[in-house]
């Protein structure tokens, strides 16, 4: 972004009136105050704009939130104009964006060309993206909940890196900026209480508590369980609620009853008051049984003085803001209630609908005149010479960011020297790959971190961890250093690279996400790589999505996977999540079969991640032991590398017949292997020519075939004309342990009969044998399809 004319970095340090301007906190409060309603007209006229400012052929609304918008103002004017240095990154709740964007523009990071693009293409997003906004952006919001609890895990993030690399960068505060409405989300809630969360003194959470959400007033008054909630997650627990101006009618006579009235009404009969005419506010705030101590005090007011009374809020007092954030306890995690109005000095103030609404012109106008602005040239920044133009170039100065050095991960091997036992399954060979990645590619290896909730050991990271340790937040004692028949080593301390957290697998993803965003953040890439059982991946998915798009890069693997983990029932057998896989934007999803296979499609992931253009993966990993020898690998070094490469590309053939005379191709999965190759085994004997491919990555196939009648730029991969070549068409059957519809796209690469095996109903438990039986997976079922395609 250019730097604007009203910044200008590494300019002198501003004067006004021949005294330095070293922060915002020096100002007279008059000066905080009027940044905050340019703030508010900014937001609110942003907004304006791209819903009246441009051409809409179609009709779709396009919103935005003023109201929401306009409740955050004071908060974020004393947080940038004040109380932030460089070091610290802040999470802005979606509905203020405009609110970030506004201040951004003011302290010359953002073009004017952009102020009326909010929601258009190629312009401002509708929530804060770190990748998609031209402004700085510190953590991409959008999905209520999982935005706010970012920065928790950024600064777990940032924790680890400084243990693991010391060179790494400083960090100051990881600060939240989240509406009331959110704590609803069980995300956050499982967040603040991880065990290591309570030892985060550098996070702070600010809660804007305007009592509203998008359809309702929230009922009854909650704060006291809110706040009990926190402190029992031994956070400090801070209420800024009432503003100057009622905490000094508080201290004269009536001032405790008033207090006491306040405080003691509903939310929904308080923001009825703020809807309340001036002349009608004495009447309803007195009450029906009114209180003969309170009359004398509401006596003294006039109407308009009353109604603005009611609504002097802490959330608005810039100076009692500032007030609060000097009680913050730097050795704890810190959660800040900030009583707020939402829609606070729009015509929309209080209304129970506010949230999407918009102001008319003829409000936007009032607006304007009350801000000193108009709506013919609404994006003036504060005139040279002023205080205000002053406070904006001294906060950007303070705000001012480096790039931090860069460091990168060295390119793993295209494959380790160890071969694996005859019998293995995925699962197992996972812990054998990353035993031997230490000594295999050590220097990569420093970058891994493994994290899983509470089933490393089932998921065998067992070995790795042993050699790796774990890490926490803080040292911790190992009582059980001294007990000889302890297989897995569990000594947690500052130097593991392994993290283990709770039952929670939002918190694991999430996590996940932050550590692999730490090449952006702060130059130093990582390799997360998370354990899950498989059938929980759909509970994770929407915030694992949420990081990917974020910018987090990390490894996510599902195992045990499917119906073949028979005995456990249909509750962990998972049946949709090859699908989930295929669609997810920005990840690769693999399901290899062999060990082999795995060891090369994970060193490729892996030299995916911590890297501009970078990409996720998602493993779907079996603890089904396969014999590996009937993956026929070639002996021949040439050979092999070919059959690394059509790995990597999504699939290769085990089997094939002379050209023209395959009679049925049997296409298989992951797990499901040997089940396929000994149906084609059955069919042989039966005089039928059946070919075999395995495909490790669905997804790769099915963008081969995108990409085969693409025109332009686009790479173009041959993978699909290789495993399905179109001289030679033949009927297929699909086959792997989740839904069918996962591969029934193969039907269209060359326009084949087709059946697609799969499992689409709830299991139970049963052996393994069974299982597939019930599902109609078994070598059985694999040959009569073939023969049903053939009119057999």
């Amino acid at each position: 972004m250019t730097a604007l004319t009203d910044v200008e970095p590494g300019a002198e340090e501003p004067t006004v009136n021949g005294r330095p301007l070293s922060a915002a906190a020096t100002l007279d409060g008059d000066v905080l105050d009027s940044i905050a309603q340019r703030v508010l007209w900014l937001s609110s006229a942003m907004i304006d704009a791209a819903n009246r400012g441009r051409a809409n052929t179609s009709g779709v609304k396009v919103g935005g939130h003023q109201s929401s918008s306009a409740s955050m103002v004071g908060i974020m004017t004393s947080l940038w104009f004040s109380e932030l240095t460089a070091l610290d990154r802040v999470s802005v709740k979606p509905h203020a964006s405009p609110v970030l964007h506004s201040i951004n523009y003011l302290l010359g990071k953002l073009d004017e060309k952009y102020m009326g693009t909010l929601r258009a293409k190629g312009g401002l997003q509708s929530y804060p993206s770190r990748a998609k906004d031209p402004d700085a952006i510190d953590f991409s919001t959008g999905s209520v909940g999982i935005g706010a609890t970012a920065p928790l895990w950024a600064a777990m993030s940032h924790r680890y890196l400084r243990d693991t690399f010391p060179e790494t960068p400083k960090a100051g505060r990881f600060i939240s900026l989240l509406g009331d409405a959110e704590l609803d989300e069980g995300a956050i809630w499982e967040a603040i209480t991880d065990p290591g969360a309570r030892q985060l003194g550098e996070l702070l959470w600010i809660v804007d508590l305007n009592r509203q959400s998008l359809d309702r007033v929230i009922p009854d008054v909650q704060i006291e369980r809110l706040q009990g909630m926190f402190a029992a997650a031994d956070w400090q627990v801070l209420t800024c609620k009432w503003g100057r101006r009622l905490q000094s009618l508080f201290l004269q006579p009536g001032g405790e009853q008033l207090r006491g009235r306040l405080e003691d009404m509903p939310n929904e009969e308080f923001q009825r008051l703020l809807r309340t005419p001036p002349q009608d506010v004495r009447r309803r705030l007195l009450g029906e049984a009114p209180d003969p101590r309170l009359d004398p005090l509401v006596a003294t007011l006039g109407d308009r003085e009353l109604s603005a009374a009611i609504r002097d809020l802490g959330g608005h007092d810039i100076g009692m803001l500032l007030e609060t954030y000097k009680q913050i306890d730097p050795g704890r995690p810190t959660v800040l209630f900030a009583y707020t109005v939402k829609g606070r000095g729009l015509a929309t103030e209080g209304h129970p609908n506010n949230h999407s609404a918009q102001l008319t012109r003829l409000q936007m106008e009032e607006l304007a005149e009350l801000s000193g602005m108009g709506l013919d040239a609404p994006w003036q920044r504060f005139a040279k010479g002023t205080e205000e133009a002053a406070a904006c170039t001294a906060a950007a100065k303070r705000l001012e960011r480096g790039e931090p050095a860069t460091n990168t991960i060295k390119k793993l091997p295209d494959s380790l020297p160890w071969a694996y036992k005859a019998q293995l399954s995925t699962q197992a060979a996972l812990g054998r790959f990353l035993s031997d990645i230490k000594r295999g590619a050590p220097e990569a290896a420093e970058r891994i971190v493994t994290l899983s909730p509470d089933v490393a050991s089932s998921t065998n990271l067992g070995g790795w961890i042993n050699k790796s340790g774990v890490w926490s937040v803080g040292e911790r004692r190992d009582w059980f250093a001294d007990d000889a028949d302890r297989l897995l080593k569990w000594t947690e301390g500052s130097q593991g690279q392994h993290i283990e957290l709770g039952i929670a697998e939002v918190n694991l993803v999430c996590l996940a996400g932050e550590l692999g965003a730490t090449w952006s953040r702060w130059g130093q890439p990582l390799i997360p790589i998370a354990t899950i059982y498989d059938p929980f991946v759909s509970r994770a998915l929407e915030p694992w999505s949420y990081g990917i798009y974020a910018g987090g890069q990390s490894i996510l693997i599902g195992t045990p996977s499917g119906v073949t983990l028979a005995p456990e029932g249909g509750a962990h057998q998972s049946i949709t999540t090859p699908s989930i896989g295929l669609e997810q934007p920005g990840c690769t999803a693999w399901e290899p079969a062999f060990a082999q296979d795995l060891e090369w499609c994970l060193l490729h992931a892996m030299n995916q991640i911590g890297r501009p253009g970078g990409r996720s993966a998602y493993f779907r990993l079996s603890t089904k032991p396969v014999d590996q020898s009937l993956a026929a690998l070639p002996a021949d070094p040439l050979l092999l590398e070919r059959r690394r490469q059509q790995a990597l590309a999504g699939g290769y053939r085990i089997t094939s017949h002379q050209a023209g005379t395959e009679q049925v191709t049997l296409v298989g999965v992951g797990a499901m292997m040997p089940e396929v190759l000994t149906a084609a085994a059955k069919l042989e004997g039966l005089g039928i020519a059946a070919g075999v491919v395995c495909l490790t990555s669905p997804e790769l196939v099915f963008a081969s075939m995108q990409e085969r009648h693409s025109v332009g730029d686009s790479t173009r991969s041959a993978i699909v004309d290789t495993l399905f070549p179109a001289a030679h068409p033949a009927p297929l059957v699909t086959v792997l342990d989740g839904h069918p519809h996962t591969l029934a796209f193969l039907a269209g690469a060359r326009g084949d009969r087709t059946r697609n095996l799969g499992v689409t109903e709830f299991g139970q438990s049963s052996s393994l044998e069974e299982a597939y039986g019930i599902h109609g997976i078994d070598v059985d079922s694999i040959a009569s399809a073939a023969l049903d395609l053939l009119d057999r």
